[in-house]
């Protein structure tokens, strides 16, 4: 039997969600025993990451000619920039970062993995370890947004670079599914090599969240 791209996310889905819950900083934000200040540091950081992705992203979709894998790869870098503007909002309302590191080496451990993936990975089986992670970050920004309202009195400006990433997006989901295809069909994407991207996505992204709850839950 022909193994699928939903049978590859599906199969990485499994083997990650016992982990989703791992999370230590998004619940406290969404019960409002996060300080403040934690909002801060997440802009700060969140800057970084995000227009360090932006570079690896196009970097990734350079390496690659199958139409279907560039279409889901290029769609990544403009997202990116949208999500850097919006991120100024949030950066007005939660002020300067006060932290003692700065940058936080356990919050930008993602995006230098993501950087590795950019220069050594097969651009398909990397695809579909980027998607894989989106459902459970789309989660946390959802969760954080309605904690920043509930609990914060942040604005919806202020809120917004989390609501870009909770939205629900099809296209976008119906591109990652043929960029995997394509991979598969192609010979090119090691499923091994997806569920070892993903597992790491989802290892760098807790990294990144349970730096912040070590630093702020005390």
């Amino acid at each position: 039997m022909t193994l699928t791209a939903r049978d590859l996310l599906d199969g990485i889905q499994a083997e990650l969600a016992p982990h989703d819950d791992d999370n230590r900083m998004v619940p406290l934000i969404s019960v409002g025993k996060a300080p403040r200040a934690v909002f801060a540091a997440i802009a700060a950081e969140e800057q970084r990451i995000v227009s360090s992705d932006w570079r690896s992203f196009h970097t990734l979709a350079a390496k690659t000619d199958e139409p279907h894998v560039r279409a889901f790869l290029d769609g990544l870098p403009p997202g990116e920039r949208q999500a850097l503007a919006l991120l100024d909002a949030l950066v007005a309302a939660a002020g300067p970062d006060q932290g003692m590191e700065l940058p936080r080496a356990g919050c930008q451990a993602y995006p230098a993995y993501v950087a590795w993936l950019a220069l050594n990975a097969e651009p398909s089986a990397a695809a579909a370890g980027i998607y894989a992670n989106v459902a459970a970050f789309g989660r946390y920004c959802r969760a954080v947004a309605e904690g920043m309202r509930a609990h914060y009195e942040f604005d919806d400006p202020a809120c917004a670079f989390f609501d870009f990433f909770a939205a629900d997006t099809p296209e976008a989901e119906q591109r990652a599914h043929a960029a995997i295809q394509a991979g598969i069909d192609g010979g090119r994407s090691s499923p091994n090599d997806a569920h070892l991207y993903a597992r790491l996505f989802q290892n760098y992204e807790l990294m990144f969240w349970n730096t912040l709850a070590d630093e702020f839950s005390g």
